[in-house]
């Protein structure tokens, strides 16, 4: 499950290249490049299903936590970068907490699918933590 979720989170925006602004097709181009490209439907699943204009109904476990972490990156890149370091290793959990009750802050990081982390078991808090972390530890591949 873990190799999968990765691979998911690495391909589900694949598309936004060759996409443009059109998020009517994001993730539906998405999903089948990550198809051709030899990734299982379970993958290409949980890639469709994290735009949420589709309407595609969460199967997994993975579904559901690829709908909720895609906003939460945005959120916490936004943390690193106002920060003068603009580094991930100074970005505190508790500093991201905060400015998730900031609506003006990374306004487009949608709190409200955030949230949805309640529904895989997992509190607010210990979301963010464990999405800044995951973060962290891949600081130096996303230059933050």
């Amino acid at each position: 499950m873990k190799r999968s979720g990765g691979l998911a989170g690495l391909l589900h925006d694949i598309d936004l290249e060759i996409i443009g602004d059109d998020m009517k097709i994001h993730s539906k181009r998405s999903a089948e490049m990550a198809k051709q490209l030899g990734a299982s439907d379970a993958v290409c699943h949980a890639i469709l299903c994290h735009n949420g204009r589709h309407g595609e109904p969460f199967q997994t476990l993975m579904d559901k936590s690829l709908f909720c972490a895609d906003p939460l990156t945005g959120l916490i890149t936004a943390g690193a970068l106002v920060r003068p370091e603009k580094k991930l290793e100074f970005v505190e959990a508790k500093s991201i907490r905060k400015r998730f009750k900031e609506k003006s802050f990374a306004a487009g990081a949608n709190r409200e699918q955030i949230a949805k982390c309640s529904d895989i078991g997992l509190e607010l808090d210990d979301f963010i933590a464990l999405g800044l972390e995951a973060m962290k530890s891949a600081a130096d591949s996303l230059g933050l």
